[in-house]
């Protein structure tokens, strides 16, 4: 594991976020407080993830004390309408349908919060849908349940193997926790223990 001069404290319950910081090195804990995810709206879809990070960021400071809080959000932009997480399986269909046969935007906001410092991030990846048929629709929604992802679908999940023909950007953006960015803001912080060799 990659040592950090303070507690690392995840705030997230999503299982993929979880294992990516894992696979990346590190070691944390998990809490989550309950936030308001409610954002202006007149706000730039572009900045509404890295907003939404923040928030959950700012549950903390009250008692942030010399730990390092990780926060993120993820939402899908198509044809300017963002995606967040479906409520059930009809708004799931409709999410799917809106994305079949085309381009969309996946924007992952990340934010580290410290006693000294607030440090916000977005990542942008862009993803093409082709066709989804309303059989592979209603296989994916019932095999897979994505109702805790925006844009109902996970690109490592069936559907993305099967129907995704191109990404521009990081996968783990699209995923929900741009690996690569939040390498870099952790990386200040790096312990740097000699390895047994």
């Amino acid at each position: 594991m990659i040592t950090l001069k303070y507690p690392f404290v995840l705030a997230s319950q999503s299982p993929r976020r979880q294992q990516l910081l894992r696979d990346l090195g590190f070691d944390f804990t998990v809490e989550v407080r309950p936030t308001n995810e409610v954002f202006p709206a007149n706000l730039p879809a572009a900045e509404v993830a890295g907003f939404l990070a923040q928030q959950k960021a700012e549950q903390f400071r009250p008692d942030i004390a010399s730990r390092l809080v990780l926060c993120a959000d993820t939402i899908v932009v198509v044809e300017n309408q963002i995606l967040n997480k479906p409520a059930d399986a009809p708004e799931a269909r409709a999410m799917l349908k809106k994305l079949s046969g085309k381009t969309h935007d996946v924007i992952t906001g990340v934010c580290l919060l410290s006693a000294t410092q607030t440090q916000t991030i977005s990542d942008l990846a862009r993803v093409r849908f082709q066709q989804l048929s309303d059989f592979e629709i209603d296989y994916y929604i019932n095999t897979c349940q994505p109702f805790d992802k925006a844009g109902a679908y996970g690109v490592q999940e069936w559907i993305g193997m099967s129907k995704i023909d191109r990404i521009e950007g990081s996968f783990y953006t699209i995923m929900g926790l741009p690996l690569h960015r939040v390498y870099a803001l952790l990386s200040p912080y790096f312990v740097h223990v000699a390895l047994d060799k």
